[in-house]
């Protein structure tokens, strides 16, 4: 282990010390209010401190800078807001420029005492991922409620969080969810995975950004809408990494996003 791989492990080490102690203590603060009070302004106001707070741990202690770009993309009352998931980093990126979010979850972490009932308090949305397409009536209907409340919900199309440059795997609860609300879905781009990946013991540092792109209009036929939204998704997405790449990369690359950068510059210089 090299000297600069050591030092950034004691730092995302205390970042983890930081970021864990804080949930438990406003998980307990948030969940208890919610339990007698239901959906307050104070909640949301710690809920936001959350993660405005972990942003700063993230730049001041691991190094990881944030920049969002696009808010102005997002439409006034209900909408979808579907971003690619790469990282824990788009929750905290994406909170604070959104109104009113609603964040599509799955069931383990709702039926977590207090940090469950604290999410709940701030709309958010339960999915069971392991029934599958049987989820999402519920899912529905739950979300159909929230866009009546003037929420904008915010769901991740491929369910899960991917390591940059994996291949897309959009299910089709987006799809149902744009055929029945009949509201504008907003695409999110984003390269969080490049410096806090999924299962990866280090954070390293860099800047993750975060695109909102242009909304997508109610009223697509499916196949249509699928396609327009994984198009500026994926294209969006390649085009943020190959910036961060372009720009250098502060962590040392693994074979496999090694092989697939190949692969996007290949593929980019074969379409140029």
């Amino acid at each position: 282990m090299s000297i600069r791989t050591a030092i950034q492990a004691l730092r995302t080490a205390l970042f983890y010390v930081v970021f864990l102690g804080q949930t438990v203590v406003l998980a307990l603060i948030l969940g208890t209010i919610a339990v007698i009070a239901g959906r307050t302004r104070a909640g949301t106001a710690i809920a936001r401190f959350w993660c405005a707070s972990n942003l700063v741990y993230l730049r001041t202690i691991v190094g990881v800078k944030t920049e969002v770009e696009g808010a102005e993309n997002i439409p006034p009352g209900g909408c979808i807001i579907a971003s690619k998931h790469q990282s824990d980093w788009d929750i905290f990126g994406l909170f604070p420029h959104i109104t009113r979010p609603a964040f599509i979850a799955k069931k383990e972490l709702m039926r977590i005492p207090f940090f469950g009932w604290a999410a709940r308090s701030i709309d958010c949305i339960e999915v069971d991922r392991q029934r599958g397409a049987e989820s999402i009536p519920l899912m529905l209907q739950d979300s159909r409620a929230a866009i009546e409340r003037g929420c904008q919900i915010v769901i991740y199309p491929e369910g899960t969080r991917k390591a940059p440059l994996a291949p897309p795997d959009y299910r089709q609860g987006i799809v149902r969810m744009y055929t029945q609300l009949n509201v504008p879905v907003v695409p999110v781009a984003l390269n969080s995975g490049l410096y806090w990946g999924r299962n990866s013991l280090l954070i390293w540092p860099g800047t993750a950004k975060a695109r909102f792109l242009a909304p997508i209009e109610p009223g697509l036929s499916p196949d249509v809408f699928m396609e327009r939204l994984r198009s500026a998704i994926e294209a969006e997405t390649n085009r943020l990494i190959l910036e961060a790449e372009a720009e250098g990369l502060n962590r040392p690359l693994d074979g496999q996003l090694k092989q697939r950068l190949a692969a996007l510059y290949n593929a980019k210089n074969t379409t140029s």
